[in-house]
């Protein structure tokens, strides 16, 4: 990415989580005692800043207080969100109160004790809905499809396939959530193991400090990993993620195809973020197919769920995608909703199926309320071509 849209983006960024917690700090400070605002205003700035300048630790080094920092600023941009969303709930009430009052007089008495109920009834909910979130963050669950596909696969009559995206390695997400991903995965016996983008969070310092890769190598399968780009490798630096992938047994396709066992093909596509951080194009998908017998069964790996059509267009069987997180952190799934056609779960259009996972690992705050982290088996019959 160019200097000036990293500084443009940057600054967008800042200027909405500034903007943001600058709201929450002038709402919270009518409540907090006059002998008590110095203490409180120094503490939401530590708080408000540990993430950004634990992210810029990392960089330099990967440490124990890096690591606190960006734990405590993660769990502070869910606790932002859903303040956020409480405050202009209140603030939108009390707008229609001053137009058509409603209130009943117990709340209009007493504004002092109406504000202080306010706060701890808002407190309440706040950190009850993060504290869920991150247990739901740890229960893995897998979900079960069963599909046929009309073609013939040589000699291969079945597949049963483990999928998985966004599992986002780093600081958050760390060796032990993986070592439970692995085993849960292990224990489908699948007979070919795909993971589609987003493997690695950002920063790699984190995954290679803690040797979380040593997870990576106990993927067992019998055709092997098969994996594809993310828009995070290519945040964090898609050449490092690449070779640290390569280097743990994750077979890594980039805008490349493969036949496995004479029998179908998987298709793994860079992600469109290649535009952006690399200054490259991706290949088109029909020239991907050039070399390809679309006769077998035809697997594709596309990270982003863009132009769902486009894998119809081309034949494709089947296609795998991730990235939306399908919201992570509710409602805001109902935006992913209108930016995607197909924002979570499964669809099909003519004789091609999709997949799109909300992801088993997630991105910034470890907390999720709008899914649970996923792992999908698809247990594939081929039955050859309709009569």
């Amino acid at each position: 990415m160019k200097l000036s849209q990293q500084l443009i983006f940057f600054g967008i960024v800042f200027s909405v989580y500034g903007l943001i917690n600058f709201y929450v700090f002038r709402r919270a400070q009518f409540i907090v005692p006059a002998n008590y605002k110095p203490l409180f205003t120094i503490s939401f700035l530590v708080v408000v800043l540990s993430f950004i300048a634990g992210r810029f630790l990392e960089r330099i080094s990967v440490n124990f207080f890096s690591d606190v920092l960006i734990w405590i600023g993660s769990f502070w941009i869910a606790f932002m969100f859903y303040f956020l969303l409480t405050l202009l709930v209140i603030d939108l009430l009390r707008l229609i109160n001053f137009i058509v009052p409603f209130f009943p007089a117990f709340v209009t008495h007493n504004i002092e004790k109406t504000k202080r109920v306010t706060a701890v009834i808002v407190l309440i909910l706040v950190v009850v809905t993060v504290i869920g979130g991150y247990i739901n963050t740890k229960v893995i669950i897998t979900k079960t499809y069963k599909m046929k596909i009309y073609k013939n696969a040589g000699e291969l009559k079945s597949l049963n396939i483990a999928m998985a995206s966004d599992i986002h390695l780093g600081t958050i997400i760390g060796k032990s959530f993986l070592n439970k991903l692995v085993t849960e995965i292990n224990k489908l016996n699948p007979d070919i193991i795909l993971l589609a983008g987003d493997i690695i969070d950002e920063d790699l310092a984190a995954v290679i400090k803690n040797n979380v890769g040593e997870e990576l190598i106990r993927l067992k399968s019998k055709y092997g990993v098969y994996a594809i780009t993310g828009n995070h490798e290519y945040i964090g630096g898609v050449e490092e993620a690449y070779k640290y992938l390569i280097a743990h047994g994750i077979n890594v396709l980039r805008d490349e195809e493969i036949k496995i066992d004479n029998a179908f093909y998987v298709i793994g596509r860079e992600d469109r973020s290649i535009r952006q951080f690399a200054g490259k194009q991706r290949k088109e998908l029909k020239d991907l197919l050039s070399g390809v017998d679309k006769a077998f069964p035809v697997i594709l790996m596309d990270h982003q769920p863009f132009g769902l059509n486009e894998a119809l267009e081309n034949n494709i069987d089947l296609q795998l995608s991730g990235h939306t997180h399908y919201g992570q952190l509710w409602p805001i799934n109902f935006i992913i909703e209108k930016i995607y056609d197909l924002s979570w779960g499964y669809g099909i259009n003519g004789n091609t199926h999709y997949y799109v996972s909300c992801g088993v690992g997630g991105w910034g705050p470890p907390v999720r309320t709008g899914s649970r982290p996923e792992i999908i088996n698809f247990k594939i019959k081929f039955v050859g071509p309709k009569k």
